[in-house]
């Protein structure tokens, strides 16, 4: 499966503002599952840009701009070939919501990063929905992370969210409500306090049924979702908000310990107060047919 994607960035302001330097995550890395076969990054005013690669191993372009601008905008265009994803294989019993996994020492070096809590729970709220959950848990589908995934999908109401930033997971659970990145970051967290090791995936979910009756995220803006750690499994993807497993409309871009790690755009500006107008993300994405 070929697909053409565009993703373009919009900011606006009253007049000429100037641009510190900018952080783009918009290029993914190949993999089996996911190969690049063209890419395109323009930007307006014009930009030098120098390629690195983050602690994550995500491609990241750092954008130094010369002259100030009013508008600037971003688009990134790819090509990429999708291919079928790793499904997780292995049952995992729920005694492990109990027990927590097992990691091989090697793994376990490697993973402590995603196995550590980042969101704080004083009230206990989280802990105190997990312990719902395991109460329940018997009468699942018998992998633990797929009915995880299912429970905040179906307990939670999707709500777009313009705003910068990433609920606190407890805040999502409060408002019963909240967008991609929430329900994300909530099935990350609380995935790590049954031991698993977790982390946050940015990109873009493609609609290959054309009706998009059965995704409840807008296929015109970037997704976030989880990556899971399994034994014998590897990196496996969960999209709790809409309760996919290792999907191939999962269009990976870049990974992180934590939300603000994976940024796509990221920067800064020095202008009058009030200057900022407005932000504006639109993304397409197309099949793409290859000559020759």
């Amino acid at each position: 499966m070929y697909l053409r994607i565009r993703h373009a960035t919009t900011y606006r302001y009253t007049g000429p503002v100037e641009f510190g330097p900018h952080r783009l995550m918009l290029r993914p890395r190949d993999s089996f599952d996911l190969r690049v076969v063209d890419t395109a990054l323009t930007i307006t005013p014009q930009a030098r840009l120098r390629w690195m690669h983050d602690a994550y191993g995500n491609s990241v372009a750092i954008a130094n701009f010369e002259a100030p601008a009013d508008t600037l905008e971003i688009v990134s265009e790819l090509v990429i070939q999708r291919f079928g994803s790793a499904l997780p294989r292995s049952e995992i019993e729920p005694e492990v919501a109990m027990t927590g996994v097992v990691y091989s020492p090697a793994e376990n070096a490697v993973l402590q990063p995603y196995l550590d809590l980042a969101a704080a729970d004083p009230d206990g709220m989280l802990d105190q929905w997990l312990a719902d959950f395991r109460a329940r848990i018997g009468q699942g589908s018998g992998h633990l992370l797929r009915d995880l995934a299912h429970a905040i999908s179906t307990s939670l109401t999707y709500a777009v969210r313009y705003d910068e930033g990433t609920q606190h997971p407890a805040d999502t659970l409060r408002a019963g409500s909240g967008s991609c990145r929430d329900y994300a970051w909530l099935f990350i967290e609380l995935a790590r306090r049954m031991g698993f090791a977790a982390r946050f995936v940015t990109g873009y979910i493609h609609d290959r049924t054309g009706a998009g009756a059965d995704i409840a995220s807008p296929v015109g803006l970037t997704h976030a979702w989880a990556d899971v750690f399994i034994p014998n499994d590897g990196w496996v993807e969960f999209d709790p908000t809409n309760d996919l497993v290792a999907d191939r409309q999962l269009l990976r871009v870049a990974v992180a310990r934590v939300p603000e790690d994976a940024s796509p755009v990221a920067g800064s500006y020095i202008g009058l107060p009030g200057s900022f107008l407005g932000l504006s993300v639109g993304v397409s994405i197309e099949p793409a047919e290859l000559v020759g």
